[in-house]
Parts: structure tokens; sequence; C-alpha cells
């Protein structure tokens, strides 16, 4: 542990892609600390090693404590480091981005920018989220309806598959508890899904903020994202853990989850997704700056870009 602070950083060719990595890791009431590029999680029971550069998000539960050599080998790894509640219910914070670029984030800083552009990313958001109905032409308050009736129709769905009862969706911010089981287990994926979503968009090096659906939050763009595989992914889990009993939902269902998510290797497809969704890849951004580079470079006049760390005092750029 003496020569941890002589290791360099890693570079973006060194980093393992966002998408191959897993999911989302869970832990409470325990130290995490660091060994080699490796971080550990101890508690009562030992010690459990854990690849760093292996992690999508890392979960921190009540009860643990982090040090600042584990969040240094985090963060050069660009591993989502997300604080929540009991049950992983509340987000509190979240870190850093895995990507050098600022090409993801000028790219849907510009669609959110033109009314237009942006009601545009939103229909294309409820046609992979709805991929029957077509939103072309839609108004927002009419996606909104679509939505709504979308979500209640798979509520009953599920509810039916798994023989869980289902009244109606019920939210009870300061007591997790409150809700019946299947409220309890769509409460705890939607919180794992947004943890997700959030290191995913983040890793990209895109805004948090800039929603095309939601609006007015911090996290606007990580529910929007969250949001593309509810129905799909979130919802079913939590019926599936509430079908097998109520005890423990919320960590029968983050296991349900996470099993689902590696199936189907979500982290991949929400990469793609984001990256077609903003139109990334089908401008010079997508290779004049690819997320892999670390690269800066100087903004001139009829939007030319120069290598920046030079004086173009005595130098004629077009």
């Amino acid at each position: 542990m003496t020569t941890v602070s002589q290791r360099g950083s890693a570079s973006p060719h060194e980093l393992a892609r966002i998408g191959d990595r897993l999911s989302f890791i869970y832990l409470e009431r325990c130290t995490v600390h660091r060994d080699a590029n490796a971080i550990t999680a101890e508690d009562v029971e030992g010690v459990t090693h854990i690849p760093s550069a292996t992690i999508g998000t890392l979960l921190l539960g009540p009860g643990t404590r982090i040090t600042h050599q584990a969040m240094a080998v985090l963060g050069d790894c660009g591993a989502g480091v997300v604080w929540v509640g009991e049950h992983g219910v509340r987000f509190y914070a979240g870190g850093r981005a895995l990507t050098r670029s600022s090409g993801l984030v000028e790219a849907q800083a510009t669609a959110w920018a033109n009314r237009r552009t942006r009601l545009d990313v939103a229909r294309a958001m409820y046609r992979l989220r709805f991929p029957d109905e077509d939103p072309a032409g839609r108004t927002r308050q009419e996606l909104l309806s679509m939505e709504g009736r979308r979500l209640k129709d798979c509520y009953r769905r599920e509810s039916a598959r798994t023989g869980v009862p289902w009244r109606r969706r019920e939210y009870h911010r300061d007591d997790f508890s409150a809700g019946d089981a299947p409220n309890q287990g769509v409460t705890a994926a939607a919180q794992c899904m947004y943890g997700i979503a959030h290191a995913v968009v983040v890793a990209l090096g895109c805004s948090p903020g800039l929603g095309f659906v939601h609006s007015g939050h911090e996290r606007s763009f990580v529910l929007d994202v969250a949001d593309l595989y509810k129905t799909d992914l979130a919802i079913p889990a939590a019926f599936d853990a509430a079908a097998e009993g109520p005890e423990d939902i919320a960590a029968r269902t983050r296991r349900a989850l996470r099993d689902r998510i590696n199936q189907t290797r979500l982290l991949d497809r929400c990469v793609d997704d984001i990256k077609t969704l903003l139109g990334y890849g089908s401008d010079r951004h997508s290779t004049d700056n690819s997320p892999s580079r670390d690269i800066v470079t100087l903004q001139s006049d009829h939007d030319t870009h120069v290598d920046g760390g030079r004086n173009y005092s005595d130098e004629i750029i077009w």
C-alpha cells in the first residue's frame, strides 16, 4: 500500500468501456479502502476485493465509510460512485466522468437548446420505449398521456403475470415501508435504474441536468434515460421480487434487476441509445472529438477547431 501514490493516472485507452462493466455493486455497513488497483470492502465477515475498473456504479448505502485512496482509484477508473439511503431509495451524491471528451455534451446541449430539436429527441425517446406506437407529430401533452396509459397497462400486465395484487402506484418519499410489496419493489428498482443511468450519463460526459422529457431537476436527463428501460426491466424485476414475498423486498429487487441488466447487456444498449438520441456519430465531432481521445481544442472562426496548448498570435488559422 506504500506505493499507491506513485502510480500514474490511467489513460482513456487503458480503461474498460462503460458498456463492458458490471452494472452496479451495492455495499452497506462496511469500510471501503484500496489495495493496488482494487477496492476492498471490509466488514465483520472479512475483506472482499473488487476490481475497480470493472465497476459501472458503486452504490454506497448506510454504514459505509470510504477512504481517500479508494475514491482516487475509482475516479481514475471512471467508475460512478453514488451515495444512497436505506434500501437504496434515496440518491445523495454522485461522481465523475469516464470520458475526456466534450463531444457528447456539446451534441446534447445543441439538441436541447432548440425547442424543435428538443421535442424531436423527446419523441425519439418515446419511440424507443413504445416501438409499436408512432410519436411523430404528437404534442408533449399527447406523449405524456401515452406514457401514462402504457405504464398503467404495464402494471396490470405484470400483476397478472406474477399474481401479485396491484392497486395503484404509491411512492412515500419519507417512509419506504409505507408502501405494499410491489410498490416497494418498483421504488427500489427505479432508484437502481437512476443510479445506473446517472453513471452512464456522467461516464459519457453528458450533462445530467439537460433533459428532453424531464425538466427543472439536476438529474433530468438521468431520469429520461432511466425511463427508457422502466417497462422492460425495472417493473418486471420488482413484480418478480414481490411474488416471492414481502420480506427484504428491496434487496431481492436489486438482485433480480442486476441479473436482468447483465443478461441483457443494458450498459452497452444504454450507451448506444444515448449516442443515437443525440445524433452523435453523424458529424465531425464523432471523429475529431472521440470519447476515447484525451484532447483539448480551441474554437476559432467559421466553426474551426485548432490544437490547444499553442500561441496563435502570429498564425493565420483559416
